[in-house]
């Protein structure tokens, strides 16, 4: 399927690794230009030239900063000033139990995974709204849709992102300016491994052992690959996608137990 999006543009945060790289490279292997973030400069120079030499057509930006911090996203805006596609993505706040977080750990995890994407929308969206065509798809998490103990820092902070964005998502569309979430469960990535680590040393359990229990326990019996989670993150982005808007896809391989 051609998904429409050839000489677009697109500015994917965080997307060195992980599932912002399988977004990155899916929009580019549909002849989108891209803009990468990521924090880690080496990481990010190491994928952006994986990119290059898998897809020569496109041009593939990178700019090495923290997306959540107005300066990050200053660069990243200077390098992308009017993207067709707006990828949001940050990497997760730490695991834990509540009673031992502070104010500050709050704010972090507000200003990361809340404030963070709207201030970018903020930047971006009015042109696309001009220009009749944008997409917009934040990256949140499965825990959105059924909470995860041990991250409530994340819960709290990606449910506040979904709610803003389901006002303004039926605003937007009218003008083929779409906002959905993709929320991913259970996928290949170092911060799957890393949420593993910390429950290791809590139970004093292997950390392989307790990735392996919770593959098992996963109705698919495996892990997600980044792959597979930036081709539907595309297809959202396509010009098939228009009548979307406002929807929390869930990509979970089956996890979650609800009929809706």
């Amino acid at each position: 399927m051609d998904l429409g999006i050839k000489g677009r543009r697109a500015l994917v945060c965080a997307s060195s690794k992980g599932l912002g790289r399988g977004c990155a490279a899916a929009l580019a292997a549909e002849g989108v230009h891209v803009t990468m973030t990521a924090r880690g400069a080496e990481a990010l120079a190491q994928a952006a030239a994986e990119l290059r030499k898998a897809y020569p057509d496109v041009e593939i930006i990178e700019v090495a900063g923290d997306i959540t911090t107005p300066e990050g996203r200053a660069a990243a805006l200077a390098a992308c000033p009017e993207p067709d596609i707006l990828i949001n993505n940050a990497g997760g706040p730490p695991p834990g139990d509540f009673r031992n977080w502070t104010r500050d750990d709050w704010i972090k995890a507000l200003n990361a995974n809340m404030l963070t994407p709207i201030e970018l929308i903020k930047a971006t969206v009015d042109k696309m709204i001009e220009r009749k065509f944008g997409r917009i798809v934040n990256i949140t998490s499965a825990a959105v849709k059924a909470p995860i103990d041990v991250l409530g820092l994340s819960n709290g902070a990606r449910s506040g992102l979904t709610g803003f964005v389901a006002g303004l998502s039926r605003k937007t569309v009218r003008h083929n300016v779409t906002i959905n979430a993709l929320l991913p469960g259970p996928f290949d990535t170092d911060r799957l491994r890393g949420v593993a680590a910390g429950q290791a040393k809590a139970s004093g359990k292997p950390a392989e052992q307790i990735l392996e229990a919770r593959k098992n326990e996963n109705p698919a019996g495996r892990f997600g690959t980044p792959d597979e989670f930036g081709a539907a993150c595309a297809f959202l982005c396509s010009v098939h996608a228009g009548y979307i808007t406002g929807q929390n896809l869930l990509l979970d391989g089956g996890a979650f137990p609800g009929t809706m």
